[in-house]
């Protein structure tokens, strides 16, 4: 039954299993959920839609691994170092192969808080330049900001940089893998890349996508260049399979529903009451109902709407 509800979620006929109200999915392990298979030999630990919380450890993104047959490549470091050591754990649960290279896919905690505990094992750590430099400058207040929510289990955490950087590309050849970790453009935040299996045809798309919760516009999401983004770069992929950030695994149908679309139907609404004369305080609650239903959708509606003014404003 579990393969079988993994399958129709992947191929987006099953309803969103992930809420904020469900309990931890994993009792005994820091991680929310166990690491499903998505395709052979591609896991992934799915994590809680809800913000991060000492409940669920700040595992609230997804933590994926390819099992390549000449070693594991991870992608994300996790949100705390207690989350890397688990989810080590349960890939060793699954093959002897070695963790050979971890990649974070932003510089955001919950991809590079757990690169100590990669460190520590000896792996090396892959990010997009924008993202190294991202953590290196914000790296100490998205660390006190977890250990304010994850309290004991914040301990061993300490930051840890990739060791090593990319601009554009990079292509891993591994076992009977290719790998290519991409940086299609700008998207939710500096550093973003896709992690892409092309003989696999599947997509472990990082921030570029969502779908079960509400996309969150931070100061410097620039939607325009990620409607952009999405438009030449990560829609030509045409991928069957997509790990986004946040959600279980789905298709293209569902993640260009509820990212490219919503930012398009914001972007809309917004400029309507450009036109119009609104101000910014009454641009926080334009018409964003079709997509209540989101998790995350009460604390991030009104908020992307006022950073979206703010940026239509000038455009």
């Amino acid at each position: 039954m579990r393969a079988l509800t993994a399958c129709l979620v992947a191929l987006g006929t099953a309803p969103a299993l992930a809420d904020e109200n469900i309990p931890d999915q994993y009792p005994g392990s820091p991680l929310y959920s166990k690491p499903v298979e998505v395709i052979p030999h591609v896991w992934s630990a799915i994590g809680a839609t809800a913000p991060p919380t000492y409940e669920n450890t700040g595992h609230n993104n997804n933590l994926s691994f390819i099992v390549t047959g000449d070693g594991v490549v991870v992608v994300n470091g996790g949100a705390a170092y207690v989350l890397a050591e688990a989810l080590h754990d349960e890939i060793k649960r699954i093959t002897d192969q070695p963790v050979k290279l971890v990649i974070n896919e932003n510089g955001q905690g919950h991809a590079m808080l757990g690169n100590a505990y990669w460190a520590e094992q000896g792996v090396p750590i892959l990010a997009h330049v924008d993202a190294a430099e991202e953590f290196e400058e914000y790296g100490a207040q998205i660390l006190r900001r977890m250990e304010e929510y994850n309290r004991d289990k914040a301990e061993g955490t300490v930051l840890a940089g990739p060791s090593e950087t990319f601009e554009d590309e990079k292509i891993i050849e591994m076992g009977d893998f290719r790998i290519e970790v991409l940086h299609l453009g700008p998207a939710h935040s500096p550093g973003d890349i896709s992690v892409w299996l092309p003989e696999q045809s599947l997509v472990i798309a990082g921030d570029m996508a969502f779908h079960e919760r509400m996309l969150p516009i931070f100061e410097d999401t620039i939607t325009k260049d990620w409607l952009e983004t999405w438009e030449t770069a990560f829609e030509p992929l045409e991928a069957t399979y997509v790990i986004p950030g946040h959600g279980h695994p789905t298709n293209m149908a569902q993640v260009r529903r509820y990212t490219h679309d919503y930012l398009v139907y914001l972007r809309e609404k917004v400029g309507e009451h450009l036109e119009s004369g609104g101000s910014l305080a009454d641009a926080y609650y334009v018409d964003q109902t079709p997509y209540k239903h989101l998790h995350t959708y009460e604390e991030l509606a009104t908020r992307n709407a006022g950073r979206v003014f703010e940026q239509m404003e000038f455009e």
